[in-house]
């Protein structure tokens, strides 16, 4: 039994997604979004956030944290936000010995939906039904976390499973 805690770090969203992964069989525990407001200063906004995956971390004790890198596109500005997001999520995993690996936008989307390319409707589909959800998770920082967590899982077992 495996419980991973996925991250997708955002200044203004940073989507979570917590996964419980028993030989194949993937279960969400639980999902959401840690919200900060744009007029807050950014100290304040990064205190939150760690905050909010130390309560994460306790309440679910992972024995991992999969965090999705960093895209850098055309907006410098927003990666650096993001890697500030991303700082706070990783000083929360030290602190409390949580290994944390990271796994970049298209490998989370290959391992879930079987492309690189696949879009965020199609991320948020294959993340509901992957878990056996009612209905496709949201928002999609929380579908995107969520993802992120399956991805870790699979590998987790496959690594579990080539070690013995």
């Amino acid at each position: 039994m495996v419980v991973v805690l996925g991250i997708d770090p955002g200044t203004a969203h940073t989507g979570y997604g917590v996964v419980l992964s028993r030989g194949q069989r993937l279960a969400a525990l639980d999902g959401g979004v840690i919200g900060t407001g744009p007029d807050e200063r950014l100290e304040r906004r990064l205190a939150r956030i760690h905050a909010r995956v130390c309560e994460l971390i306790a309440d679910h004790r992972p024995v991992a944290m999969a965090v999705e890198d960093i895209f850098f596109g055309q907006n410098a500005r927003t990666a650096f936000a993001v890697g500030q997001a991303r700082g706070a999520v990783l000083l929360s995993a030290g602190i409390h010995g949580v290994p944390c690996y990271s796994y970049t936008p298209q490998a989370v989307k290959q391992a879930v939906c079987g492309s690189g390319q696949a879009d965020k409707g199609q991320v948020q589909r294959m993340v509901g039904a992957l878990l056996s959800l009612p209905k496709p998770p949201e928002p999609d920082h929380a579908a995107d976390a969520l993802a992120v967590a399956i991805c870790h899982a699979n590998g987790a077992a496959l690594r579990e499973a080539t070690a013995s």
